[in-house]
């Protein structure tokens, strides 16, 4: 008999005094019967890491803490290094992607349908209302993506993105802001592996309630879809 399978959690934060708490009771909240929940504070400066310590800590696994702030993708490079699950998946500390969906992202994986799953914001033509510019920004990027892959994705940049462990493990992450998504997915794209994509929720947040991504990282995900879909070495 299998013993059942294991979802880590990966949640990278900055400066998200005002959602961490409620975001790591949401996931607890989801449901998935055996879950690791690995958070990194990537070197906050307002009141994040004292949450993190006085309430947070007795609920997860373990949390990390930068010394320096690197950005997402360091944030989720430490993570995902520490995993330990039979499947990884990365959540945001925002509240914009919600945890009730893991199931959706995550079962394809463990019934073995799937080795990599993206939850895709856009297969079921949602409303965009108050979204439109990233909306566009969002599907340039994922078309240009797709030219350089050959994949056949609707939304390259989404958060939710699960893995088996030891493929994301095996990919040796550079990217330190948030080039992590155009990054892992010209490298996954050159793999031998099951991608899938499955429709989920989206509720977007604005710059005024603390969305950190801007238009110097959408000059960066086009740098980075050129420069690690041209290389050779897939990892």
């Amino acid at each position: 008999m299998s013993l059942p399978k294991t979802l880590s959690i990966i949640i990278p934060c900055y400066n998200e005094e005002l959602h961490i708490k409620k975001t790591v009771e949401k996931v607890l909240a989801s449901p998935i019967e055996n879950m690791e929940i690995i958070i990194v504070d990537d070197n906050s400066t307002d009141g994040t890491r004292k949450i993190l310590e006085d309430t947070v800590k007795p609920l997860v696994q373990q949390i990390i803490y930068h010394e320096k702030n690197a950005g997402k993708g360091a944030a989720l490079r430490t993570g995902i290094k520490s995993a330990t699950g039979d499947v990884v998946i990365i959540q945001d500390a925002d509240l914009e992607y919600d945890p009730m969906e893991y199931p959706k992202v995550v079962h394809p994986i463990f019934n073995g349908e799937a080795d990599i799953v993206y939850g895709s914001r856009f297969l079921e033509n949602k409303s965009v209302v108050g979204y439109r510019m990233n909306w566009l920004a969002n599907k340039f990027l994922t078309f240009l993506s797709n030219i350089f892959t050959g994949l056949r994705l609707t939304d390259m940049e989404t958060c939710y993105k699960a893995f088996k462990r030891e493929i994301i493990q095996s990919i040796k992450i550079e990217e330190n802001r948030f080039g992590f998504e155009p990054e892992v997915t010209a490298k996954i794209s050159k793999g031998n592996y099951r991608i899938i994509e499955v429709p989920i929720s989206y509720e977007p947040r604005t710059k005024k309630e603390g969305k950190k991504i801007g238009y110097k990282d959408g000059l960066r995900a086009i740098y980075c879809i050129i420069k690690y879909n041209l290389r050779r070495n897939a990892q």
